[in-house]
């Protein structure tokens, strides 16, 4: 057995241990092919700097469940990996690069400007597994995965390959997100949209033949110079004798067809609306049903092109204000109205997104998303807990758009395509074309999320179908990530799954919320009230951060970082440490590791203990396998804290300051077993603090987290010991209520007088006066059920006894009445409260009829306290 520390300390403690469970290959999959399998993928984090909370968040989530099927038996598999992260990634290093060496990507190359973003991806995925480490993350290095290694590469190059020749990928030239300052695609939800300050200009565009002019209200003067046409709706009584007609394109002589479209809202602005189809979706649409011309008039960068005529090589936001003037002095602006408008803010750079029409490759969404909802309605579907947000899953997929999945990047997956350099013929392949050298290969890459959404089976080795991996750990068990991510991630897990593996990609998806700081606020870099997770375990260990973890919330929802709940924390950890410190400093020598116990030596105490023992291991079990883990914390720490250590050690050590050595040897098995049983219940949340514990203690095997997790037996239900542990825990608390009220601390002797509604309640106390002299100090003891109230005493009456204390010396008569008063008043209450609900017939003839006993015996109870009580006060009054 170690010698232990009087305190916890956390960094003593984690010392070495993650190392230790690595060299002994105690993370990887067991190699049991009789076991059930169990696998999760760690949702890889982006190797663009260092892991925040929410990370941390969702990793002990993960470990808690790998750890404890790993203890349950299952062959598990709990796999690690990173993502390139394009878009992000990117960003990051031309920041740097620009900053250090004064460079721009396109003035370093390609080529080297790869070798510089590799080289960022090993500094941060190594400080990344550096803080899995200490997080005491279960993951099998051996399977480490990285979005864009060769594996993985193979996969999406045969999805892509295998999604065209399907016709479900295609290119195409359309109204797209433009990112101007990273100058490429986005997709939908890589667009943030904000409130913007802004305007609505009112601009006259006059009848060619001169007969007056058309309103038109646009909140984008800048992309003036694209418009190809003036739409109004067919049913406009206002418009329909000017359809067909020509209008004039203020600042230039340019014509525009005033055209028919039911897009148009009638209601809205003055019904007519100029429609600039290469600078807006909507337009775009309408351009097609009409055939109008596409002008673009934007360079990538957000600049104006040579389309714009006098304004090319000007900033678009320059232009807006350089064309409203000049309207001004054209006197074609009939007025501006200022008004907020929602504007959408590329998620990487924080621009504004510009509609720019634009070649690129898109994923044909509506088929797969038809595919995945029909999926949901099987015995097949991905359950989501909570289940609600199964719903914001089906609201998207059936809003769903193509998705754009090329990026003018050069950091990640080439989209394997190549154009003949004189035909312009489309190439799409796994390999290059064999006469590569008339072939150019696309310039652009995909779209992060695109290799992203094969993760649960291109891990796993997939498209080799036979893979060992994919055959025994695919479909997944358990996803485990935020609800903000369900567009982006998990939605497209889904259909690809389904789409490439005919199955599901994992049968459950536990969607936790976002974590904010003690004010309710998101953390973010801008309000610079991020909490590092590293910088807490620092300071309180990662076993407290982990508990805080998984247990502060429900499912789904968000929770506060707070420092005084990692004080709570520590606090329950140092907690289970004395307790096993003493424990196993008092274990007589020669104490062997824990076998199961025989209730033939049990006395109350330990009749009791095993049997709550046995009720907290069936609700932990429980909860834990429906991702109840705060209400499994709960009952964790109510069977740590207040039944073992302050009642069951506590009761023991009766025992240890005896002289029966034969006695001692029991208890000492009894809590031997006891402590190892929290403990392995307990590893699953913090490994480290329980390994250390376990490890220290007369033990059976190498290590805690390969020790069987613990099960009920049936030999220690006890129901009848709860009640009269309850009972007598009743009765020590109640006398003392009665020392604090008295201000007569343990060693002012009391007389104690305990008038029992029987022989059961009689026999309960007399047969456990050991442990009633230890916790109350009586200097006498009397039990009985004809005891007659003294004159004078504090008395407390309790279900199934009415105690006593004369301290005639020490009680206040008439504040003794007052405070039986209100307790006659409380009781009154509840009598009520209960009469009223069984005079409500909805009620009786509704409820089942053991609830309807439940209220009534609960009636009784507080009926007999009350006379108790009422007769108490009568004797006072009586003796005053």
């Amino acid at each position: 057995m170690t010698e232990l520390s009087k305190k916890f300390n956390p960094q003593e403690v984690e010392q070495g241990q993650y190392q230790q469970w690595l060299d002994e290959d105690l993370f990887k999959p067991s190699g049991d092919k009789k076991a059930k399998p169990y696998s999760i993928v760690i949702p890889p984090p982006n190797v663009t700097g260092k892991l925040h909370m929410g990370h941390a968040w969702d990793t002990t989530l993960q470990d808690m469940i790998i750890r404890q099927k790993r203890m349950q038996g299952f062959d598990t598999l709990y796999l690690p990996g990173m993502d390139h992260a394009g878009i992000a990634t990117q960003a990051k290093v031309e920041g740097k690069i620009r900053e250090e060496e004064g460079l721009t990507r396109h003035e370093l190359g390609r080529e080297k400007f790869l070798e510089k973003v590799w080289e960022w991806k090993d500094e941060y995925a190594k400080t990344i597994k550096d803080q899995w480490g200490k997080m005491g993350l279960s993951l099998d290095y051996s399977r480490e995965r990285f979005t864009l290694d060769d594996g993985l590469s193979d996969a999406v190059k045969k999805v892509f390959v295998q999604m065209y020749n399907k016709g479900l990928i295609y290119r195409d030239e359309y109204i797209i997100n433009w990112d101007p300052a990273l100058q490429t695609a986005l997709s939908d939800i890589e667009v943030i949209h904000q409130e913007d300050q802004g305007a609505f200009y009112h601009i006259k565009y006059p009848y060619v033949d001169g007969s007056g002019h058309i309103e038109i209200a646009t909140t984008r003067p800048e992309t003036l110079l694209g418009d190809t046409a003036i739409a109004v709706h067919p049913h406009d009584d206002r418009y329909k004798d000017y359809i067909g007609k020509e209008v004039i394109l203020p600042l230039t002589d340019r014509k525009l067809p005033i055209i028919a479209d039911t897009y148009v809202d009638r209601e809205f602005g003055t019904g007519a609306v100029k429609i600039t189809p290469a600078h807006d979706p909507n337009d775009f649409a309408v351009g097609n049903r009409h055939d109008l011309e596409r002008i673009n008039i934007m360079n990538p960068d957000g600049t104006m092109n040579e389309n714009a005529g006098k304004y090319e090589g000007m900033d678009r936001f320059d232009v807006r204000k350089a064309i409203v003037k000049d309207l001004e002095e054209a006197g074609a602006l009939l007025k501006v109205e200022e008004m907020a408008h929602n504007v959408g803010h590329s998620e990487r750079s924080g621009v504004p997104v510009e509609p720019r029409l634009s070649t690129q490759w898109f994923v044909k969404m509506k088929p797969l998303a038809e595919e995945s909802l029909k999926n949901q309605e099987t015995d097949q579907k991905v359950t989501f807990v909570p289940d609600r947000f199964e719903g914001t899953f089906t609201r998207w997929m059936e809003n769903i758009h193509d998705w754009v999945i090329s990026r003018q990047l050069w950091w990640g997956h080439r989209i394997p395509a190549w154009y003949h350099k004189e035909t312009g013929e489309i190439y799409v392949g796994e390999e290059a074309p064999q006469d590569a050298e008339n072939w150019e290969q696309d310039e652009d890459v995909l779209d992060t999320w695109f290799s992203s959404a094969l993760w649960p089976f291109s891990t796993m080795g997939w498209p080799d179908v036979e893979a060992s991996d994919f055959k025994r750990y695919y479909p997944n068990n358990t996803l485990v990530t935020g609800y903000d991510i369900i567009p982006f991630w998990v939605a497209r897990m889904i259909f690809q799954g389904l789409e490439l593996t005919n199955e599901r990609p994992f049968e459950y998806t536990l969607i936790h919320g976002l974590m904010r700081d003690a004010q309710g606020r998101k953390m973010s870099k801008s309000l610079g009230n991020g909490i590092d997770p590293m910088e807490v375990i620092e300071q309180y260990g990662a076993d407290a951060l982990r508990w805080f973890l998984s247990t502060g919330s429900t499912p789904g929802q968000d929770t506060r970082f707070s420092y005084d709940k990692m004080d709570a924390a520590w606090n329950f950890i140092n907690k289970i440490w004395n307790m096993s410190r003493f424990v196993i400093m008092n274990l007589p020598e020669g104490t062997k590791a824990a076998h199961l116990p025989n209730p033939e030596n049990f006395d109350l105490s330990d009749r009791w203990i095993f049997a709550r023992l046995n009720q907290t291991v069936k609700d932990v079990t429980r909860l834990n396998d429906q991702f109840e883990f705060g209400e499994a914390g709960r009952a964790l720490y109510n069977f740590i804290w207040n039944d073992v250590a302050d009642w069951y050690i506590e009761m023991s050590k009766t025992i240890f300051t005896g002289e029966d050595e034969s006695a001692k040897a029991t208890k000492a098995n009894h809590l031997v077993y006891i402590i190892d049983q929290i403990l392995r219940l307990m590893h699953p949340i913090m490994p480290f603090v329980t390994e250390k514990l376990w490890q220290s203690m007369p033990h059976e095997g190498k290590s805690l987290m390969v020790a069987e997790y613990p099960t009920a037996h049936a030999e220690f239900e006890d129901d009848q010991a709860i009640v009269e542990m309850d009972f007598l825990i009743d009765v020590i608390k109640s006398i003392r209520n009665i020392r604090a009220e008295a201000n007569a601390p343990l060693s002012t002797p009391i007389d104690l007088q305990i008038r029992v509604d029987g022989d059961a309640q009689s026999d309960i106390l007399n047969n456990n006066a050991d442990f009633l002299s230890r916790f109350v100090h009586p200097k006498s003891m009397m039990i009985a059920t004809d005891i007659k109230a003294p004159k004078l005493a504090l008395n407390a009456v309790i279900t199934g006894a009415q105690i006593f204390v004369p301290l005639a010396e020490l009680v206040n008569i008439s504040a003794e009445i007052d405070k039986l008063n209100k307790e006659v008043e409380n009781l009154n209450g509840e009598i009520a409260r209960i009469d009223k609900k069984l005079s409500n017939e909805g009620f009786v003839s509704k409820a089942p009829e053991k609830v309807v006993a439940e209220q009534k015996d609960k009636k009784a109870d507080y009926q007999s306290q009350l006379d108790s009580v009422l007769e108490r006060i009568q004797e006072l009054k009586d003796n005053q």
